[in-house]
């Protein structure tokens, strides 16, 4: 009989034991897991009063110096998100400027070149520019639209200017064509118009000559009506010079007009034998704009 009572008191023990182990273990684990969520419910405080904790501010009030600062390591948190914030802000800041300034330049520069990287121009766009040479750069093509007796009457005022270059130097056709110096139009819709003649008058000495009218026109040739009409001219009254040197002068205007499609424009000026045909001081152009 002693056997069996002696079997039965180890096996109660180990069954005791192995109760006790349990309990301690699930024990063990309940606690710790308190302390882990007591542990992440005070990271997730600091980490959000870090950044949102009005004391941050007051670091120097408090009588804290760089080296306790830098020693903080919510201080040190705040610090590197503002300086990513401040990049980050900073990068697009720049982006949108450049992108703003780059459009406002060619929107009021067009003479920029098509072939500057990163400038676009408008879809519809022309600058052409003067043409040295050692013939005269302008025609006195006068255009007779009838006759009224033996007087011949023009079909507009001044003479022509047909030298213009379209490819070379600071000169571009973009969706536009130039013919016998006239800018032909692809398309209709309001075009912003732009022109400028520049004039080198000679001196002439004591003359009775006592001075000069420099006048500019712009005109538009329509396939449906034979006369050109004018959309702007610019004039100016100078003294000749008397001196030795020579009078410069320019005349510039701009403005907008509505175009049809396959309009035409060109310039006419007066004293055109005086004109100077430098591709920076002559030049006109137009773009679309809406």
């Amino acid at each position: 009989m002693a056997i069996p009572v002696s079997v039965q008191c180890v096996g109660l023990i180990t069954l005791v034991a192995i109760l006790v182990q349990t309990i301690a273990v699930a024990l063990t684990f309940v606690y710790f897991n308190k302390v882990l969520n007591t542990m992440q419910d005070s990271f997730s405080r600091s980490s959000v009063s870090c950044l949102i904790n009005s004391d941050v501010e007051d670091w120097g009030s408090q009588g804290l110096g760089a080296e306790d600062r830098k020693s903080d390591p919510c201080w040190q948190v705040t610090q590197q998100l503002h300086h990513h914030i401040q990049k980050k802000m900073t990068d697009r800041f720049q982006r949108e400027m450049s992108i703003t300034v780059r459009n406002k330049l060619t929107d009021v520069l067009p003479v920029l070149s098509p072939g500057i990287r990163g400038v676009s121009l408008p879809k519809v766009a022309a600058h052409v520019t003067g043409v040295v040479s050692s013939s005269s750069s302008s025609s006195s093509s006068s255009e007779p639209s009838s006759t009224g007796g033996s007087r011949m009457i023009r079909s507009h005022l001044g003479e022509r200017i047909r030298s213009w270059e379209g490819h070379r130097g600071l000169s571009f056709l973009q969706n536009m064509e130039l013919r016998g110096g006239e800018l032909v139009t692809p398309t209709a819709g309001l075009y912003y118009i732009y022109a400028q003649t520049y004039f080198r008058l000679p001196p002439t000495g004591e003359t009775e000559q006592e001075g000069a009218q420099l006048v500019q026109y712009v005109y538009k040739k329509m396939s449906s009506y034979t006369v050109p009409i004018l959309l702007m001219k610019s004039s100016r009254s100078v003294c000749w010079p008397r001196g030795p040197e020579p009078g410069l002068f320019s005349l510039h205007q701009a403005g907008t007009a509505f175009l049809q499609h396959a309009d035409r424009l060109f310039i006419t000026v007066s004293n055109a034998t005086n004109m100077e045909m430098d591709g920076r001081a002559s030049y006109f152009g137009a773009f679309l704009i809406g």
